[in-house]
């Protein structure tokens, strides 16, 4: 939908008593709702079109969830305590403080994650050998992702 018609819409919406407008189109589709006096008024805001094959397919979260279960090789996965950037060592270009093939035991720092700029460090809850690093060096990490792979 091109920016001519999208503005014609909003202003036939406006001068209406209309409060709510949606249109559907081959390559798009627009919703317009009339905000109130006392508040801010929503502007339109298009959204692609979704093609009929993708309705088919199962909900994202549930893809997600199962790559993460193909992803996570055997062994003990150490698990991310929160959101922040995972990184290998304590200061750039230092030393990592864990590599594949280090035995670490219970209590080891084994990686940081930087999260509101603040740098915490993550500690090993199981002993063994590290078989696995399943992160990039300041890769952004997810609560609950694997972070590495102990066995």
């Amino acid at each position: 939908m091109d920016l001519r018609k999208l503005k014609t819409l909003i202003d036939l919406v406006s001068d209406s008593n209309i409060s709510e407008l949606e249109i559907a189109e081959a390559d798009g589709k627009v919703r317009i709702v009339k905000g109130s006096a006392s508040g801010p008024m929503p502007v339109a805001s298009p959204a692609p079109a979704m093609p009929a094959f993708q309705s088919q397919r199962p909900p994202p979260q549930s893809e997600e969830s199962s790559v993460a279960d193909m992803a996570t090789p055997t062994g003990h996965a150490v698990k991310s305590p929160m959101v922040g950037t995972f990184y290998r060592s304590a200061s750039p270009g230092g030393v990592a403080l864990v590599e594949i093939g280090a035995t670490v035991k219970v209590g080891d720092p084994i990686c940081i994650i930087e999260a509101m700029k603040i740098m915490n460090e993550i500690e090993a809850d199981a002993a063994g050998t590290v078989r696995e690093i399943l992160c990039e060096n300041g890769e952004a990490v997810e609560f609950g992702q694997p972070l590495l792979v102990i066995e």
